[in-house]
């Protein structure tokens, strides 16, 4: 029993990648379709189960974002807002605005915890690096990467995601949950 509660992190996080595209569709055919997580096998695990969601091979097609992100995730408006304003505030330099949108703890590089704001400020150019800056600032909201374990910018540097306010988690608050 202990071996497989070791194991489910893992095994969940499998569970939930998404397979990648293939290389070059034909110039005529449609947009590939994404199956959901409940469709895909479970590969077995070779990562931690305290590591980062796994990055994808490709991004959900421009016109696909906003509804896969209501139906996966709910309210993709509320996505939407808080990607713009971590966007502007990354690009802007504005260090309080970018506190405003991130969860605590926060997940970073190599399985780290930024427990608060303050640790946070402290540590801001060893989080928000010149990659994640790049990353950030070339993202269209309309080409973002979407799967069960949220909403991903650029290559994985950055993931946002919901925490429910409510035990029936009728209620969500859309922040960043990783930066990396």
């Amino acid at each position: 029993m202990r071996k497989i509660a070791f194991l489910m992190p893992a095994l969940l996080l499998a569970a939930c990648s998404q397979p990648p595209a293939p290389a070059e569709p034909a110039a005529d055919a449609p947009p590939p379709m994404h199956a959901s997580a409940a469709a895909t096998p479970a590969a077995p695990a070779t990562e931690p189960a305290a590591t980062a969601p796994a990055v994808p091979a490709t991004q959900a097609p421009a016109d696909d974002a906003r509804a896969r992100i209501d139906s996966v995730l709910g309210d993709a408006a509320q996505y939407e807002k808080v990607f713009n304003a971590f966007k502007t505030a990354v690009v802007g330099g504005d260090r309080a605005a970018v506190v405003e949108e991130v969860h605590f703890p926060l997940n970073i590089a190599d399985g780290k915890k930024i427990t608060g704001p303050g640790e946070f400020q402290r540590n801001y150019e060893k989080i928000i690096t010149p990659a994640v800056v790049k990353a950030v600032s070339e993202q269209d909201f309309g080409k973002v990467f979407v799967n069960q374990q949220g909403v991903m910018i650029g290559n994985g540097q950055v993931w946002l995601n919901g925490q429910c306010l409510d035990p029936a988690c009728t209620k969500t608050e859309v922040r960043v949950i990783t930066i990396q």
